[in-house]
């Protein structure tokens, strides 16, 4: 049974209160000054650290299927490229932003460095609502925002990805637009393609299992065994979904999944294969005879050792973070917690593994990908997965590791070391003038 909890009261000046709070911007940057200011930062590297390197916007004049031309605007930016080319997807929706894409790209930074990898953070977005276009009329799109970033992009440059509303088709495309232009092949001009052109294996499953792989390294901290440990997933996608398949399989107790029609609970677990097959043939998560049909909205609240939210962002906000009630929560998605939850977060003594962390196992394969097509040899699955273990293994220890040393949470901790790591490499390269 799920406890009841009443909204707070919404106070005068709260409206403009909750936008800033759902702000990502804001977010990221209340705890980038808290972390600079944990290290020391000076003012300077301050403004160096927060300023993109680079930023393109582009038109991009396309012919429709019905012979009209259409102009649509397209984004990249660079926001870092001291410790390596830029990193980061690409999104199509009707609402990018060029403010959204910086944010974007600044997480990437944070995220590649928390992880140590040598890159820095990219983000690409293209103004489009892909339901309305057929394929062709967005294969059209991708070559020609391809060709007006030729020249800043490439596989020593940067290095883009699929993300909201892109695929490993429209990796493919890009890497077709961009190798005839160089007039060769290239494949490491992305990563996230299809298998047949140089994606690699491991790189579907490997966000969700980097989650799986932080959360076993929390129950460790904790003294917590996978087999007593009840799981709630918030999400059943590429993320949600394999982490709550992987997380089964190892023998977590996966109780709850929450979709956006609605949840599913059984208080044994879920059989997440039969679940799967399910939506499948349905096309939703309700109705499943293994579990019990629950209010999604409620789902959230449910006592829990891990809460796994793999959804969306500002999903956890300063107005329902009390009603919580886990022990462990990993952030599979981008920003479901806001700046102002935090707090309440930490005063519930709940162990958070942040998003630059739990879910930076896509950015880890990505760049093995990218490792091994500019090698040419290609590694079987097993090698990905244990890799990928160890990156993510070594990077929360050096997350808690920071957090214990300068008596932080986990967050800012995070941010920290991905500060420190990026100003590192830019004193030692030094400032060029």
């Amino acid at each position: 049974m799920i406890l009841e909890a009443t909204t707070p009261p919404t106070a005068p000046g709260a409206s403009q209160e909750l936008e800033d709070e759902f702000n990502p911007r804001l977010s990221a940057e209340a705890r980038f000054d808290r972390a600079a200011a944990q290290l020391g930062l000076d003012d300077g590297m301050q403004k160096v650290l927060r300023t993109p390197a680079r930023e393109l916007i582009v038109h991009i004049p396309v012919m429709l299927d019905d012979g009209r031309l259409e102009v649509f605007t397209g984004y990249r930016v660079q926001h870092s490229i001291a410790r390596g080319p830029a990193k980061g997807g690409i999104r199509y929706a009707p609402d990018v932003t060029l403010d959204e894409v910086r944010a974007l790209a600044a997480w990437m930074t944070w995220k590649c460095a928390v992880v140590n990898i040598p890159f820095g953070g990219g983000k690409g977005g293209v103004v489009c609502d892909p339901s309305l276009l057929s394929p062709a009329e967005l294969e059209r799109i991708t070559r020609r925002y391809t060709a007006e970033l030729f020249g800043f992009i490439g596989p020593e440059i940067d290095v883009p990805a699929p993300d909201m509303n892109t695929n490993e088709q429209t990796m493919a495309w890009i890497m077709d637009t961009y190798s005839m232009h160089a007039r060769q092949t290239q494949a490491a001009v992305v990563t996230g393609k299809p298998i047949a052109l140089g994606g690699s294996r491991g790189r579907a499953e490997a966000t969700g299992r980097g989650c799986m792989i932080v959360t076993d390294q929390a129950l460790r901290r904790l003294g917590l065994e996978r087999s007593a440990t009840r799981v709630v997933i918030q999400g059943f996608g590429n993320v949600g979904g394999m982490a709550a398949k992987l997380m089964a399989r190892a023998g977590y107790r996966v109780v709850c999944i929450i979709e956006w029609d609605g949840a599913v609970y059984n208080p044994r677990g879920l059989d997440i294969v039969e679940l799967m097959k399910h939506r499948a043939e349905t096309g939703s998560i309700t109705g499943f005879a293994g579990g019990e049909d629950i209010e999604r909205e409620e789902a959230l609240f449910l006592e829990t050792d891990v809460l796994l939210p793999a959804a969306k962002e500002n999903v956890i906000t300063s107005r329902n973070a009390h009603r919580l009630r886990t022990k462990i929560l990993c952030e599979g998605a981008n920003g479901p917690v806001t700046h102002a939850a935090d707090t309440i977060l930490a005063e519930k003594g709940i162990f958070v593994i942040p998003d630059i962390l739990a879910n930076a196992g896509g950015v880890t394969v990505s760049y093995f990908e990218w490792v091994q097509d500019r090698q040419g040899y290609f590694w079987n699955e097993r090698t990905v997965n244990d890799r990928l273990e160890e990156v993510m293994v070594t990077s929360f220890q050096d997350v808690v590791a920071y957090a214990d040393k300068h008596g932080v949470n986990n967050r800012i901790a995070a941010y920290m070391l991905s500060l420190d790591r990026v100003a590192q490499a830019i004193r030692l390269r030094g400032i060029y003038a």
